[in-house]
């Protein structure tokens, strides 16, 4: 069925395609003649799309989300619906009985179009894509639900899509949903403060298990899994105005590289607890965990201030908390509760189980190193002078650095500490930047709203572990908009003052960072209507920098709630510091994963080094040192948006 959208144009579901290809048409009924025609590929709901072959093993979980047995391997389930209302009484959510009386302590919501709604969100669940899906939207069952041609029920027309935290190699379904909470009558996101706002507000939601970092790291099979779920959206409920993007930590990821990468599946993003990309995120980890190596079996002594030095954050607790805390480079870095051991890669006695490694669980992308029938690995420490700055700053002694750096090594291709530095595969680095592993924010990212946000947690707790959610990844967004855009005019950075740790920031109702979430939303949602009604001439990135709103721009908020605006005040209450690379001279955007190297260059060091260190140095690294004034090895522009990987290591652009 179709209906006018417009004095120009239809609007309808077309059903009955075939799975591949088909061919739709387009003219008068009444005469047969055929005016317009399109091909069109239908792809199977189990998916793939885009993301390549499946990746096997692959363990169902559908019985974990309430779904009951799965139906096929593809961890197919039925398509279940549930009702729940928001109680005056316990303030959560309970169980909605649609065909009882109305309970006496129903709620109401006024959403952000003004209207008071009886706040019952009808909660759709299934599976796309091998994930478990969920849809939530304000309905009251009474009346009809909002259809591709109608809204109703306070439902305000637009979409939040959320995205979940983590950083974990997949083989299963997963047992959360973007964030989400889905099993349970739990509609709440508390991960990032957002609690029940968006649902209040009028806003529906949708996620899936495979928008989850901790389920799988591969920000491809997210992109994938979004679109799909869309698409599902779309096909009930129609286009929204626009769809924004939402997470924390691994779900800042998510919606960094999808925004870039796929433009069109997120019109805004709001970051929580931001990372550039996962590539990004986990580099300084490997990092932390060869310095913590270097330092702890080194004879010298080493003050908590030099270690920090060397490190860049604000305290070595950094790296001896999170160090290890993310084992992507480590194939048995399954998740145990998932993943059954029997299934898990092991050299000797199961050499072709799954491998829980960044790189094997992108094998699509990174395509499959000959030599060792494993994925290529996109990571190097080769000529990286660890704890230069410190030194040249006077902090720690020469020979500490010469210590650190001999005993640093590396990883091996099953992670296990080496005494020889790690050697990134050149195919895989390159196709890292050519296919937006490493984002460098110069294509969807540079014409969509970001409000990044996060509590400050750069600070050591009182035993002396630090939060991996360290503030500087923010600083590290702007540069690389900068760098390749010119401007970050479509970014705002807020900063709120934490409670003290992050589970109160996230849990409490008021707390700054939930303050400045729900401020920021609002201010995303006026800068996207903003930009949805402006007819006039420009590009789009043009268009999003002209209809920013006026309060959004780059603030801190203190414990007393207090919205500061002036940026040298912010830095000086929420320093940014940095990581061991950018100690050591990388550049600012910190994209660089193997370095260009040079010969020993005593420019490098103040004060000056005398012949026989310069000798040790040479010794120490005798392919050579950075050379951080030229690009990383492999870097190349981003080949395209909208790739597809129809076979392990290559590519292709859809549009």
């Amino acid at each position: 069925m179709f209906r006018a959208a417009d004095a120009f144009s239809l609007r309808g579901v077309i059903g009955g395609l075939k799975l591949g290809s088909n061919v739709l048409t387009a003219g008068p009924r009444s005469t047969g003649q055929t005016l317009a025609k399109i091909p069109v590929f239908n792809y199977p709901i189990t998916g793939p799309v885009f993301s390549g072959p499946h990746q096997t093993p692959f363990v169902c979980e559908t019985s974990f989300q309430g779904l009951g047995a799965p139906l096929d391997p593809d961890c197919s389930a039925p398509t279940r619906v549930d009702y729940f209302y928001r109680s005056t009484a316990s303030n959560n959510f309970q169980p909605f009985n649609t065909s009882g009386p109305r309970p006496s302590d129903l709620a109401t919501t006024r959403t952000n179009e003004g209207l008071t709604v009886p706040y019952i969100v009808r909660r759709e669940m299934g599976t796309i894509n091998r994930a478990v899906y969920m849809i939530a939207i304000l309905h009251d069952p009474t009346g009809p639900l909002s259809d591709p041609f109608t809204r109703t029920s306070g439902y305000n027309g637009r979409l939040v899509y959320s995205f979940g935290g983590g950083c974990q190699a997949g083989y299963h379904q997963g047992r959360s949903v973007g964030g989400v909470s889905a099993a349970t009558f739990n509609l709440e996101d508390t991960g990032s403060a957002f609690h029940d706002v968006f649902l209040a507000k009028g806003y529906a939601i949708a996620a899936g298990s495979l928008n989850v970092t901790g389920t799988s790291c591969a920000d491809l099979i997210s992109a994938e899994t979004a679109e799909m779920i869309k698409e599902h959206f779309i096909e009930e409920f129609g286009p929204p105005r626009y769809t924004i993007g939402h997470g924390a930590s691994g779900g800042s990821m998510q919606q960094h590289v999808i925004g870039n990468n796929y433009p069109g599946i997120l019109d805004g993003i709001m970051p929580n607890r931001s990372f550039p990309d996962m590539m990004s995120f986990l580099n300084p980890l490997f990092d932390c965990e060869l310095l913590v190596n270097a330092i702890n079996t080194s004879s010298l002594t080493w003050t908590n201030a030099q270690k920090t030095a060397v490190s860049g954050f604000k305290d070595f607790g950094y790296c001896v908390s999170n160090g290890t805390r993310y084992p992507n480079l480590r194939p048995k870095n399954c998740n145990a509760t998932s993943v059954p051991a029997a299934l898990v890669y092991d050299p000797v006695t199961n050499p072709g189980g799954a491998r829980c490694t960044y790189q094997d669980n992108m094998v699509n992308v990174f395509g499959i190193d000959p030599a060792t029938g494993f994925a290529r690995r996109p990571f190097d420490n080769v000529g990286i002078q660890y704890g230069l700055g410190a030194l040249n700053a006077g902090v720690i002694s020469f020979t500490q650095f010469i210590d650190l750096n001999a005993r640093a090594g590396g990883h091996d291709i099953d992670g296990n500490l080496v005494a020889n530095r790690t050697v990134g595969d050149p195919t895989a680095l390159q196709l890292a930047y050519q296919t937006g592993r490493v984002n460098e924010f110069g294509a969807g990212l540079s014409s969509i709203p970001i409000i990044d946000l996060r509590s400050y947690v750069d600070t050591p707790y009182a035993d002396g572990s630090v939060d991996v959610h360290n503030s500087y990844h923010s600083g590290v967004n702007r540069a690389r908009l900068i760098a390749i855009n010119g401007n970050a005019n479509n970014q705002v950075i807020v900063t709120a003052q934490t409670l003290g740790t992050l589970s109160l920031d996230t849990g409490t109702l008021g707390s700054p960072l939930a303050v400045a979430a729900t401020t920021m939303l609002d201010a995303l949602d006026h800068w996207l209507a903003n930009i949805a009604t402006d007819t006039l001439p420009g590009t789009q990135a043009e268009k999003v920098a002209r209809n920013k709103p006026s309060d959004a721009v780059d603030a801190c908020y203190t414990l007393s709630l207090q919205k500061i605006t002036d940026a040298a005040q912010c830095a000086q209450m929420f320093p940014y510091f940095k990581d061991p690379r950018l100690v050591a001279g990388a550049p600012a955007i910190d994209d660089v994963f193997k370095c260009a190297l040079k010969p020993v260059d005593p420019a490098d060091y103040n004060p000056a080094l005398n012949a026989a260190q310069l000798a040790t140095v040479r010794s120490v690294f005798p392919t050579g040192v950075c050379d951080f004034t030229k690009p990383g090895i492999g870097k190349v522009p981003l080949a395209n948006t909208w790739l597809s990987y129809p076979v392990p290591g290559t590519f292709f652009h859809m549009q």
